[in-house]
């Protein structure tokens, strides 16, 4: 089920992967460099709603009207909290999980308990700036007051599994998942210890075992 969402920015679009009795619905944003085709989002997408969770990816609006550079995060803000009633009307009372991978993780964090979010999914957060570790993002993937899940590359520039655990340090709320060999792209290199199906694996698995623990 795809559903244009009105915003002041333009239209953005909502993509729904239905459950047939869903617990919760999984609400996932995308990166500054792609959409919601994304490997991991995919994945996501094509699993969850066997195990009662309903998905909805979500287009921005600069998306949308096709440009190739995403706004400033204030702007990504926005184009995230008006579709918010959109889809409170899909979760039409159940609880909701926000999320997404990138630049949509730090989005789901930046509004996560203004929307009431259960729980927060992070897709390869961006801790820093490539080579520019001394601007951390740090403040905003410890936003949420709800419990979040954080799936990490040890190739990732932005930042690796490594680098969040030891940024976080006993934060005990943020559970860091590493995904051996994968970059900020869940892209892993023929030598690496898992494949693409494998990362797809350890992803779905991860969220599923996560949420099923959030809302035993």
């Amino acid at each position: 089920m795809i559903n244009d969402v009105p915003t002041s920015l333009g239209p953005g679009r909502l993509t729904v992967s239905e459950a047939a009795d869903p617990r919760a619905v999984v609400w996932l944003g995308h990166g500054a460099g792609g959409g919601i085709g994304a490997a991991d989002l995919t994945a996501l997408a094509e699993h969850l709603p066997a195990h009662g969770f309903t998905v909805a990816r979500y287009e921005q609006p600069w998306r949308v009207a096709g440009k190739k550079i995403a706004p400033r995060p204030a702007a990504l803000d926005v184009g995230w909290r008006e579709a918010a009633p959109a889809v409170a009307d899909l979760a039409n009372g159940l609880p909701l999980v926000v999320g997404g991978r990138s630049a949509g993780a730090r989005v789901a964090c930046r509004t996560a308990d203004d929307l009431g979010a259960a729980a927060v999914l992070c897709l390869a957060f961006p801790l820093h700036p490539p080579g520019r570790p001394e601007a951390s993002r740090l403040a905003e993937l410890l936003t949420p007051t709800v419990p979040a899940l954080v799936l990490q590359g040890d190739r990732d520039t932005f930042g690796t599994a490594s680098d969040i655990e030891r940024e976080i340090g006993e934060h005990k709320s943020v559970r860091v998942v590493p995904v051996p060999g994968a970059d900020h792209s869940m892209k892993v290199l023929a030598s690496s210890p898992l494949k693409a199906r494998d990362v797809a694996a350890l992803v779905t698995t991860s969220v599923t075992e996560f949420l099923s623990e959030v809302f035993a």
